[in-house]
């Protein structure tokens, strides 16, 4: 029998990735799933193929027994539902972006301060094998100097009706992804990321709807320095990433399956990333939280990261230049 019984609120789109690392985790047995939506209800108990299923997510926490509960809901919808699941001591996986602004996520962080349970961001970007082996080099070099990502997009779904009301800007709810990922590159420790101390930023938010343009430079505590470009509106989904310590350069396509362009000493690398040196290949965040529930470690994105990222987000979207 797995060692964790686990919960699924919301199963949208988002959810699926989800589902899928929760069955693919012989630690892990998906239970239970809560769902407002009767269309989506319906196919989760089709697909997923649950113990059990609610409408209202309170009813699945009141009658079923549960280890940990992944919230993948809009994020105007998260708080009250990630602080009641920390109030009931349950791990917590918390979809990002984590709330509307910095000030529920602090909300979230502080429950799960007083909570036994342990909770998680889900920024998938740090649990990526290529970008921990990526991460790994950079770190035995002594660490990131310069480091640059790119989030681009097609107009965002964002200006579909009612749905700003439950979900932030785009540097926010969504390319919130790669302004983590900045911080996560340049970290100097292996389980821990940079905290910005600087900013010059700019947004824009174009002539149509679902436009904005942002773009960002960065100076983190540890003297490592990052650009960021996010634009919707562009003519492709393009996610992309590169980072620079001593005699050494990788360049990281992040928009399918990662591939990683590396040099070293002054030479392309032709030798393949050791991603069984960070997991292996299959290595993600929910093996990652499972591992921390079980030796009662701390996830690699606790909520105190996300206030952080979230922080830079609201920086970077407000046009902030200078010390934060």
């Amino acid at each position: 029998m797995a060692d964790l019984k686990v919960g699924v609120i919301g199963c949208g789109g988002h959810a699926q990735g989800h589902f899928a690392m929760i069955k693919d985790e012989p630690r892990m047995q998906l239970i239970s799933v809560a769902e407002i939506d009767d269309q989506r209800l319906e196919q989760a108990k089709l697909t997923h193929e649950p113990e059990s299923a609610f409408s209202h997510y309170r009813e699945m926490l009141d009658q079923v027994d549960l280890d940990v509960v992944y919230v993948v809901t809009m994020p105007g919808h998260l708080l009250p539902i990630v602080v009641e699941c920390l109030g009931r001591d349950l791990h917590t996986s918390v979809e990002k972006s984590p709330g509307m602004n910095v000030g529920e996520t602090q909300q979230m962080l502080d429950a799960a301060r007083k909570s036994k349970g342990k909770a998680i961001l889900s920024v998938n970007r740090r649990y990526k094998p290529e970008v921990l082996a990526v991460r790994k080099l950079l770190q035995e070099r002594g660490g990131a100097v310069q480091v640059a990502a790119n989030y681009h997009k097609p107009p965002s779904g964002l200006q579909v009706p009612g749905r700003r009301e439950v979900a932030p800007p785009e540097i926010i709810c969504d390319a919130i992804h790669h302004v983590d990922l900045l911080r996560w590159m340049a970290g100097r420790a292996p389980t821990e990321a940079a905290t910005a101390v600087e900013v010059y930023g700019h947004s824009w938010h174009g002539k149509r709807g679902g436009t904005p343009r942002y773009n960002a430079v960065i100076s983190f505590d540890n003297g490592c320095h990052g650009t960021m470009m996010s634009h919707y509106g562009v003519g492709y989904r393009i996610q992309s990433a590169e980072v620079h310590a001593e005699d050494m350069s990788a360049y990281l396509d992040l928009t399918r399956t990662p591939n990683i362009t590396l040099y070293l000493d002054g030479a392309l690398c032709e030798e393949p990333l050791d991603l069984d040196a960070v997991g292996g290949p299959d290595f993600n965040e929910t093996r990652h939280f499972t591992d921390c529930i079980l030796n009662d470690t701390t996830p690699w994105s606790p909520l105190e990261e996300a206030v952080k990222t979230m922080e830079l987000c609201e920086a970077i979207e407000r046009g902030h230049r200078g010390r934060l």
